[in-house]
């Protein structure tokens, strides 16, 4: 019995706290020996992040804000109401994002990003192989914003040399001001694009057909068939119908077929096109066809470019009332403190993980002591665990 006794491998409980584990108080009171290292620690950590933050280059923030235009919508829309359907078709061409969105595209884009490269060498200044590179660090040291109250966009540029985060923020409002004398930007700018095009491509058909009509002669049947009065009014509805097929293809791009507008403009087209066929039939059974066709295709053309000339005025006249198209509001002047790096809140950061991480890994050690210290086979796996480790 002693020998069988001998060899059982059972283990008796523990008597007393031993037998229920380690205490959450005692870990504490452990924890709490240790004070001193809770404190110097952390205090070391953050006082060397507070010296690795002097290797840094600081970097000083300048901010310029402009104005953007007004949008002049309402002028606009009575302007386009006196065409019917020109001025439907003009409407729709217009973008519906406002101009402080569309200054904001434009001091984002590749173009602007660009000729900052070049004009201030930039890739050579951030140290980069590729170009690309260096739009990426451009764009992560600059930040532009509109103001949805106050009409203003703010552009804050970054640089460790203060005078040239200046320049740098007052060149992009010289970028934005070159790349906008070359696009339409504004409301007023896009119709006068609009028509300008339109007006250029109809003074060109208008030339021809008076070329083809004097071609055609005089003779007693054309006279005969009075054409003058039908071929007037066969150029409005033509007119009429050609500006509605324009309006409804831009309708079909931004709305779908259900959409009432598209399904309305779909029948005033319908209307505009029975007509028309009404009238070609009646030319076609008249005398001295040849030269209808060609007088009718010539007032056709003679009332789109009157049509589309008196657009292109009234934009114009919209054009010039908008005045300086980007007004500065705020110039960037070289700033006098650093933005970057915070020292102060990367101290006291550092100093807070470091102490809570410490906190733990002191709590862990304390607990496996007093574990051990308790039951030293309690921790026998972790100790082999450990020399595994170790070993490898």
């Amino acid at each position: 019995m002693s020998a069988a006794a001998g060899t059982d491998d059972t283990v008796a409980p523990l008597d007393g706290e031993d037998a229920r584990g380690v205490a959450p108080i005692d870990v504490l009171v452990a924890v709490a020996g240790r004070w001193r290292t809770l404190i110097v620690a952390p205090l070391s950590a953050g006082l060397i992040a507070l010296g690795g933050t002097y290797l840094i280059d600081p970097l000083y923030t300048a901010r310029t804000s402009i104005l953007a235009p007004a949008s002049q919508g309402s002028a606009a829309a009575s302007a386009l109401a006196a065409l019917g359907n020109l001025g439907a078709l003009a409407g729709g061409a217009v973008t519906a994002r406002t101009p402080a969105d569309q200054l904001v595209a434009l001091l984002e884009s590749e173009t602007i990003a660009e000729r900052m490269l070049d004009h201030f060498d930039l890739v050579k200044l951030y140290r980069s192989d590729l170009r690309l590179e260096a739009r990426r660090v451009l764009r992560a040291r600059s930040r532009i914003a509109a103001g949805r109250k106050d009409g203003l966009i703010a552009i804050e540029v970054e640089d460790t040399d203060p005078q040239r985060a200046a320049e740098m923020a007052n060149r992009y409002v010289e970028e934005l001001r070159r790349l906008s004398a070359t696009l339409a930007v504004t409301e007023a700018q896009q119709r006068r694009a609009f028509f300008e095009t339109h007006l250029e491509k109809t003074r060109d058909e208008l030339a021809r057909a008076q070329r083809a009509l004097q071609a055609s002669g005089f003779d007693s049947g054309a006279l005969r068939a009075e054409p003058r009065a039908a071929a007037e009014q066969y150029a409005r509805i033509k007119a009429d119908t050609t500006a509605a097929e324009v309006r409804l293809q831009i309708l079909t791009t931004r709305l779908t077929d259900n959409a009432p507008e598209v399904q309305q403009a779909r029948s005033a087209l319908l209307a505009l096109r029975d007509k028309l066929s009404e009238l070609e039939r009646a030319d076609d059974a008249s005398r001295g066809a040849d030269y209808v066709g060609r007088f009718r295709d010539f007032k056709y053309q003679e009332t789109l470019y009157e049509m589309f000339a008196r657009q292109y005025e009234l934009a114009r006249v919209d054009e010039s009332r908008e005045g300086v198209l980007i007004q500065v509001v705020d110039p960037a002047v070289a700033p006098e403190w650093k933005s970057s790096p915070k020292r102060a809140l990367i101290a006291t950061v550092a100093t807070i993980v470091s102490t809570a991480l410490l906190l733990v890994a002191v709590a862990l050690h304390c607990w496996f002591q007093l574990a051990r210290d308790a039951d030293p086979r309690a921790t026998a796996g972790l100790q082999r665990i450990w020399q595994a480790i170790r070993r490898r």
